[in-house]
C-alpha cells in the first residue's frame, strides 16, 4: 500500500430508535439552539419530525426549521438558511434527509461562519476554516455524506454544480436508523445502488494503483449492494437487507476505501454533475447512463481491472461482458442507461461537453478532460 494518513471525525450512531436521542447527543456539544433543515413534510406526516422536535425540547435545544430541499439541492435554498442562521444565533445545523439534504446543511454550517459568499466555496476561491456543527437523521441512503466533508450543490442560475470540503465540514454525529429508510421508493432504491457504484467505481476504474485489500472491499460492497437491492426490491421493510445497503453506501465514500490507492479520479462525477444541474435528472439515474459509457471508453487503460470486476462481480469473463452485465443489472432494477432514457436530447451533446471544457478549464485539469474524450463518452451513452 501507498503512504496514507486516514482522518475521520464523524460518530456513527447506527440503529433502532437511534434518532430518539438526537437531543441527548447534540447536548452533549452545549448547544442550545439548532436549525433543522428537512426536503418535504413526509417527515412531519410519519411522525419522525415531532420525535426529534420532542428530543430536543427534553434537552432544553430550541430550534428553527428550514424545508424544501430539492433532491439536487439548490444554492438559493443554502442562502435562505444561512441567513436563518445568522440572524436567529444558530449554534448547529440538523439534517433530516438524505443526502441532498445534508449537502445543503453542510454549505449552510461554512456559510454561517463566512463573511463572504458561501459559492466561493464551491469555486476554491477559498476553503471553510470554520462551520456550525453538523448533525444529521438519514432517512435515505446512497451519498456517504453522513461520514465524509463533501457537500455537492447547484447554483440554478448558472446551471453548474460543484462540490467543496473541508476539515470543518465533517457531521459531528450522524445517525442511521435502516427503518427510517424502509419507505424509501423503488426508483430512488435504484438510483441510490447506482450512486453507491458509482463512488466505488471511479476509483477502481481509474487508480493507478489498487491495493488488493481495497480491490476485495470495494468489489465486497458492490455484491453487497446487488443482493440487498434486490431483496429491498421485494421487500422494503427487510431490516438487515436495509442495514447493509446502507452501511455500504457509507462506506463507498468515507475514503476508506481511498487508503493506499493512488492517482484516483472521479471523473464520472465531473461528468454527471452537468447532466443533473442541466436537466435535473435525479444524480444516481445520471450516473447509471454515464458509468457503463465512460467504462467503455476506460476499458483499454487498465484491461487486468476490468476482467477482475467482471469475475469478482458478475461472475462473467471479459471486460465488454462485465459492463453489459452492469447495463443488464441497471435496466432490471430500473435505473436509465441511455440518453433517450433520461430524457436527455443526443442534438445537446456539443453544448455539455463544451461547457464540461470550461469546467475542466477551471479545474485545471483539460489536459485530463479533452474535447474527444467527453464527446466520445457521451456518444456511447446513445
Amino acid at each position: 500500500m501507498k503512504n496514507f494518513t486516514y482522518y475521520n471525525p464523524t460518530r456513527i450512531e447506527f440503529g433502532k430508535g437511534k434518532e430518539e436521542n438526537i437531543g441527548k447527543y447534540i447536548s452533549e456539544y452545549e448547544i442550545s439552539k439548532v436549525l433543522i433543515v428537512y426536503g418535504s413534510d413526509r417527515i412531519k406526516k410519519n411522525g419522525l419530525f415531532e420525535k426529534v422536535a420532542s428530543s430536543l425540547r427534553n434537552n432544553k435545544i430550541t430550534f428553527e426549521e428550514l424545508g424544501g430541499v430539492q433532491s439536487n439541492p439548490v444554492l438559493s435554498k443554502v442562502y435562505e438558511g444561512i441567513e436563518i442562521a445568522k440572524k436567529k444565533g444558530i449554534e448547529a445545523v440538523l439534517a433530516i434527509g438524505g443526502g441532498s439534504v445534508l449537502d445543503s446543511v453542510k454549505a449552510i454550517a461554512a456559510g454561517a461562519k463566512y463573511d463572504g459568499d458561501v459559492w466561493d466555496f464551491f469555486t476554491f476561491k477559498t476553503v471553510p476554516t470554520k462551520a456550525l456543527k453538523i448533525f444529521d437523521i438519514m432517512t435515505l441512503a446512497a451519498t456517504g455524506s453522513e461520514m465524509n466533508n463533501y457537500a455537492v450543490v447547484t447554483n440554478e442560475k448558472t446551471k453548474e454544480k460543484f462540490s467543496f470540503g473541508g476539515p470543518a465540514t465533517y457531521p459531528t454525529i450522524s445517525i442511521i436508523n435502516p427503518e427510517l429508510q424502509s419507505t424509501v421508493t423503488k426508483e430512488y432504491l435504484a438510483y441510490s445502488a447506482a450512486d453507491i457504484f458509482a463512488h466505488s467505481l471511479d476509483l477502481y476504474f481509474s487508480a493507478s494503483y489498487l491495493p488488493e485489500y481495497i480491490a476485495g472491499y470495494i468489489e465486497n460492497i458492490l455484491n453487497t449492494v446487488i443482493r440487498t437491492t434486490e431483496i429491498l426490491l421485494v421487500n422494503s421493510k427487510n431490516y438487515d437487507a436495509r442495514g447493509e445497503f446502507a452501511w455500504a453506501a457509507t462506506q463507498a465514500l468515507n475514503f476508506t476505501t481511498f487508503c493506499g490507492v493512488e492517482n484516483n479520479r472521479f471523473d464520472t462525477h465531473f461528468i454527471e454533475h452537468t447532466l443533473s444541474a442541466e436537466y435535473n435528472i435525479a444524480h444516481g439515474a445520471g450516473l447509471s447512463i454515464v458509468v457503463p459509457a465512460w467504462m467503455k471508453w476506460q476499458k483499454n487503460s487498465l484491461p487486468e481491472r476490468f476482467e477482475r470486476f467482471a469475475e469478482k462481480v458478475f461472475n462473467v469473463k471479459g471486460a465488454d461482458a462485465g459492463i453489459e452485465s452492469l447495463i443488464k443489472w441497471y435496466t432490471k432494477i430500473g435505473t436509465p442507461v441511455t440518453l433517450k432514457e433520461g430524457n436527455i436530447p443526443e442534438e445537446d451533446i456539443p453544448m455539455l461537453v463544451d461547457k464540461l471544457l470550461i469546467i475542466a478549464k477551471m479545474w485545471r485539469a483539460e489536459s485530463l478532460y479533452t474535447k474527444e474524450m467527453i464527446t466520445t463518452i457521451f456518444n456511447n451513452a446513445k
